[in-house]
């Protein structure tokens, strides 16, 4: 889930970031970005997550198609480790989801509306020395599925009509309990009071025992294949527990500056075609399908015409 899949070791995720220099393209971060195209590679970064990495090279390659020399920093792992290179002007780009930048990057409360998500995030971002672009209409949020069947029999399409249940199970991850994303929402949101928790770490026994029976919804990531299988129901959240996670560049405010208008031109042009839907058939290809990223992100930007 979104607020749960930066949790790596520290030790190792702090060697990939902090040993950047080891993983490709030299001391070339710290050069200034020259005027336009050319010049020093733009470092493009990713955190350690599918869609993350798939979007970083989305991106990269969109740049590059344009004439932007790119140096890919992927799979680096989370904000705590990765913003000060960020700020720092080693890593220069990566593609952020707004509401988890907000809580997890600067322990702040999102306004929880796309536009609204976004002037907070730049705001947040200025004094470090980073922009932000366009945001794209794709999310990657947590999202709550029950079986459809259920939801049929039940009439239950928002996360306030589980109401209607004598009993409502939610598994998830320990930490999804205090959550106000998560069950700690579901009560102190929603007011539920048929509601209990289960702790099912891992996605793949979550749904099967949503399968089962045995627990009535949990929560996935809205790009998952799950939140699109016609054998559940994602639940909208109608009193808007989960901020909005649009996707959207953040970028170092030196190289947004040194590169002009046309970079900013490229980079939203990709934002603009990026959907949830299309971002969770992307997930599909590399998790279940065993695509490279870096293929999966080339045959997006050749449909979509932008390479």
């Amino acid at each position: 889930m979104r607020w749960s899949r930066n949790l790596r070791a520290a030790a190792v995720v702090a060697a990939a970031v902090f040993g950047l220099t080891a993983c490709g393209g030299g001391d070339s971060a710290d050069k200034p970005a020259a005027p336009g195209k050319g010049g020093a590679p733009i470092v493009v970064a990713s955190f350690n997550f599918t869609d993350s990495q798939i979007l970083a090279e989305i991106y990269a390659q969109a740049l590059e198609a344009k004439g932007y020399p790119v140096t890919r920093k992927l799979n680096l792992g989370s904000r705590e480790l990765i913003y000060p290179s960020l700020k720092s002007g080693e890593l220069q780009f990566i593609p952020e989801y707004q509401g988890s930048a907000i809580t997890t990057g600067f322990g702040a409360e999102p306004v929880k509306d796309a536009k609204g998500e976004h002037d907070q995030l730049a705001k947040l971002f200025e004094p470090s020395g980073v922009s932000l672009l366009d945001y794209a209409p794709a999310e990657d949020k947590n999202t709550y599925i029950v079986k459809a069947d259920l939801a049929k029999s039940k009439g239950i399409a928002t996360i306030s009509d589980l109401k209607k249940l004598d009993k409502v199970v939610l598994a998830g991850g320990p930490e999804c309990e205090k959550r106000l994303t998560c069950f700690k929402g579901l009560t102190d949101v929603y007011h539920l009071t048929n509601a209990s928790f289960q702790t099912v770490q891992e996605v793949g026994p979550r749904v099967q025992q949503l399968n089962s029976g045995a627990v009535t919804v949990i929560p996935v990531d809205s790009v998952s294949p799950s939140a699109g299988d016609p054998q559940y129901v994602a639940l909208k959240d109608d009193l808007s527990m989960v901020p909005t996670e649009n996707v959207v560049p953040a970028v170092n405010k030196k190289v947004l500056d040194a590169r002009g208008a046309d970079f900013a031109t490229v980079v939203n042009a990709v934002s603009a075609k990026l959907s949830t839907d299309g971002m969770r058939e992307l997930n599909k290809r590399v998790d279940s399908d065993g695509e490279p990223a870096a293929d999966v992100a080339k045959d997006w930007l050749s449909q979509q015409g932008l390479a």
